[in-house]
């Protein structure tokens, strides 16, 4: 079949008539000749161009797009805030957003192996704070109070203390600093060497 394309194009000197031949196998044999003329032709071919540029974006929006998830990273790290990550990204990859740990650090202290997830906000402990939270753990295993730390709720599980008693024991570690070491429960007003006795097994000051 035998398609024939004739564009009127206006140039400087009148108008000019583009012919484009499109020659198959087996023209003139089982078909007709097909002729487009100016315009048509020049519809014809835009369409044929729209319809090239619309597969192409079909083709484009199938690449799946990666998703993004925001997390908060703060503590013992070089630069705290928002960094964006992939979805499926570690702990890891947030440390190296923020700029690594910096040297107060208790890089241990976090499993940088685990996946984040959008929204959190991951706290890298200094030294200090990683020694205290273990120095908890354990005492919490033991079943011990910390007094330096334990709300008024905790403190009234202790033999002979209660509510007023309790809310002492805070007032004194507030003003007069933290007790360094279970004897110093004793400078709590009220709390003599009686009740010393009933509770030192049951405290820690660590």
């Amino acid at each position: 079949m035998m398609k024939i394309f004739l564009y009127r194009k206006r140039c400087q000197t009148g108008w000019c008539v583009l012919a484009l031949t499109l020659l198959l196998c087996g023209c003139g044999q089982g078909g007709g000749n097909e002729i487009l003329i100016g315009e048509e032709a020049l519809n014809h071919s835009r369409q044929e161009e729209s319809e090239s540029a619309c597969s192409g974006e079909e083709e484009a929006g199938q690449v799946p797009r990666t998703e993004m998830v925001s997390v908060y990273v703060c503590g013992a790290v070089r630069n705290p805030g928002v960094v964006e990550l992939p979805a499926d990204s570690r702990v890891e990859a947030a440390l190296e957003a923020a700029g690594g740990f910096d040297g107060e650090a208790a890089p241990e202290a976090v499993n940088l192996a685990a996946k984040v997830t959008d929204g959190e906000m991951l706290y890298f402990p200094t030294r200090q704070e990683a020694d205290a939270r273990q120095q908890e753990t354990e005492a919490a295993q033991a079943g011990l109070i910390n007094i330096n730390t334990a709300d008024a709720a905790a403190l009234c599980t202790l033999p002979g203390i209660g509510e007023a008693r309790a809310q002492d024991i805070i007032s004194c570690r507030e003003s007069e600093g933290p007790f360094e070491s279970c004897e110093d429960i004793m400078k709590v007003p009220g709390i003599k060497s009686s009740v010393y006795e009933k509770i030192k097994d049951k405290i820690t000051v660590r």
